[in-house]
C-alpha cells in the first residue's frame, strides 16, 4: 500500500471517482488551475479538463446551488467551501435545498453532492478558518456529516460519500492535513459511512472521539495506561448516521464513557451522542457521562488557542472524575 498524508489520500479519492463515474464534477473557489488553498485538488484539472474540475465565482451561496441544479439533472458534484467559517453564506443550499430535495419531490430527485471544508483548529489560523460547525449540520434532517481522522479513512469515506444518493457535509481537519502519513489502499476503496472503529480496546472506560480529538484521546489513553486505566477509544468517523451500536456495546463492556469534541460545549455532537447513550444504555453506567469540548465563546485568536482547546490533559482529568464518581 501506498503511504499518504490526509491531502493525499483525499486527492486519490476524487481521482478515482473522476475516473470512475464521468458525472462527478469538482468545482469551487481555485480548485482549478491552483489545486486548492490546501493543494488537495492539484494537478486534477490538468488530468480531467476545465469541463469536469473547474473554478468559480467566490460565491459560497453560488456554489451550493450550482452543486444543487447539477444533482438533479444526474451529476455527482464535489463542491468545495474554502473554509468551514464560510459555509453560512452557502446554508440554504446545502441545509434546505440539498437536504430536502428527495423528500420534497418524493423521491423523484436525489441530491449525491459532496459539500467538502477544512475545519478545526490548532494551526493559528483566524477565527473563521478555524471553527467546528459539525452541529448545525447534525441538526439538519437529510444530510451525512463525516469527520475523518486519519487517511486510509479520508480515502475511504470520500468514495462513499461521491456515491451516496443523498448530500454529505465532509470535513476534514485543518491539523490532520500533513500531520503524518500512513498506509492507504490503493485503486477503489470504500469505508462505509456510519460505521465506527474502535481504535483502541480497553475495560475501564470508553472515550468516544472524532476527527482531530481522536489524536488527542489516543494520547490521553497513553497516560492513563501508566496508572494502570484501560481506555477504550472509538473513533466516530461518521456524525450522521451516528453508529450508537458501536458506542452502547463498548458501555456495556466499561460501564463508564466520557465524549471529546472540539466544538463549543453546548449543542453539539457530544450532547447528541450523551442522550443516545441515555435513551439505549443507561443500565449500563456507572458514572454520568461526561464532556471534555472547547469553551461557549466564539473561536479565539491564536494568541490563545492553545488554551481553548481539549488537550489530553482535560480527558485524563474527566476520566479520573467519572472512575471516582
Amino acid at each position: 500500500m501506498a503511504q499518504m498524508n490526509m491531502i493525499e489520500a483525499i486527492k486519490d479519492a476524487l481521482r478515482v471517482e473522476l475516473k470512475r463515474d464521468p458525472g462527478v464534477l469538482l468545482f469551487g473557489e481555485d480548485v482549478g488551475k491552483v489545486g486548492g488553498v490546501f493543494r488537495a485538488t492539484e494537478g486534477l484539472q490538468a488530468e480531467f479538463g476545465e469541463q469536469r474540475v473547474f473554478d468559480t465565482p467566490l460565491a459560497e451561496s453560488a456554489i451550493g446551488g450550482l452543486a444543487v441544479g447539477l444533482a438533479t439533472q444526474g451529476f455527482r458534484p464535489i463542491a468545495e467551501i474554502q473554509f468551514v467559517g464560510f459555509i453560512f453564506e452557502a446554508l440554504d443550499q446545502m441545509f434546505v435545498q440539498a437536504a430536502r430535495l428527495r423528500y420534497r419531490s418524493g423521491g423523484r430527485y436525489n441530491a449525491p453532492i459532496v459539500f467538502r471544508t477544512p475545519f478545526g483548529g490548532g494551526v493559528k489560523a483566524a477565527e473563521l478558518h478555524t471553527d467546528s460547525l459539525e452541529g448545525l449540520a447534525i441538526q439538519t434532517p437529510g444530510i451525512k456529516v463525516v469527520v475523518p481522522s486519519n487517511p486510509a479513512d479520508a480515502k475511504g469515506l470520500m468514495i462513499s460519500a461521491i456515491r451516496d444518493n443523498d448530500p454529505v457535509f465532509f470535513m476534514e481537519h485543518l491539523n490532520l492535513y500533513r500531520a503524518f502519513k500512513d498506509e492507504v489502499p490503493e485503486g477503489e476503496y470504500t469505508v462505509p459511512l456510519g460505521k465506527a472503529n474502535v481504535v483502541r480496546e480497553g475495560k475501564d472506560i470508553t472515550i468516544i472521539a472524532y476527527g482531530l480529538m481522536v489524536h488527542t484521546a489516543i494520547k490521553a489513553a497513553d497516560e492513563l495506561a501508566k496508572n494502570g486505566v484501560s481506555a477504550e477509544v472509538i473513533d466516530l468517523r461518521t456524525l450522521v448516521p451516528l453508529d450508537i451500536d458501536t458506542i452502547v456495546a463498548s458501555i456495556q463492556k466499561t460501564n463508564r464513557a466520557i465524549v471529546v469534541q472540539e466544538a463549543q460545549k453546548t449543542s453539539g455532537a457530544a450532547a447528541e451522542i450523551i442522550a443516545q447513550i441515555n435513551e439505549k444504555a443507561i443500565l449500563h453506567l456507572e458514572a454520568p457521562v461526561l464532556r471534555v469540548a472547547g469553551p461557549d465563546t466564539v473561536y479565539p485568536f491564536a494568541l490563545v488557542e492553545d488554551a481553548w482547546l481539549p488537550t489530553p490533559a482535560r480527558i485524563v482529568k474527566a476520566v479520573n472524575q467519572t472512575l471516582q464518581f
